[in-house]
């Protein structure tokens, strides 16, 4: 979106833009210290609340790939292996804080999930035992990824 403002001080006129900011989501997929495998959540700390993907913004200068193993990091403790592209997601609605477009990766990580920076929890949830209602539209995420597993084919 683009508008255009005067400068208060000389009258020049100025574009400004509002563009949708560049986030990364990360599809999980752990094995902790006494086998379990499943999905790694995080509780959200700061609203929107509830249980999400671990996720966050790109900082400027940093890839998207970077953003990913940096938020995995800070949101659950895990370094994640195998990172790999699974979809774009773009709806100026999924974020009710602003326009939001999310890249959404697909990673693997052994270790037990912990809590970090702006989660007040992280778990491990078995495919079969997801929360129902998650924050954003990261429940419409998880059903792509699980359709994409069933059948092999992308959103």
């Amino acid at each position: 979106m683009k508008r255009e403002l005067i400068c208060p001080r000389c009258g020049e006129k100025l574009l400004a833009y509002r563009n949708p900011f560049p986030t990364v989501d990360l599809i999980i997929r752990c094995r902790d210290q006494l086998g379990e495998e499943g999905i790694v959540l995080v509780q959200r700390k700061n609203p929107p609340l509830g249980w999400a993907l671990p996720g966050g913004f790109v900082d400027y200068g940093e890839t998207l790939e970077q953003a990913a193993v940096r938020e995995a990091l800070e949101e659950t403790g895990l370094e994640v292996k195998e990172l790999r592209q699974f979809h774009a997601y773009s709806d100026p609605s999924r974020d009710p804080r602003q326009h939001n477009i999310s890249v959404v990766f697909l990673a693997q990580a052994l270790g037990n999930p912990k809590p970090g920076d702006d989660a007040a929890a992280c778990k491990l949830f078995p495919l079969d035992s997801l929360p129902e209602q998650l924050a954003f539209d990261h429940s419409d995420i998880l059903a792509d990824y699980l359709h994409y597993l069933c059948t092999g084919s992308l959103p």
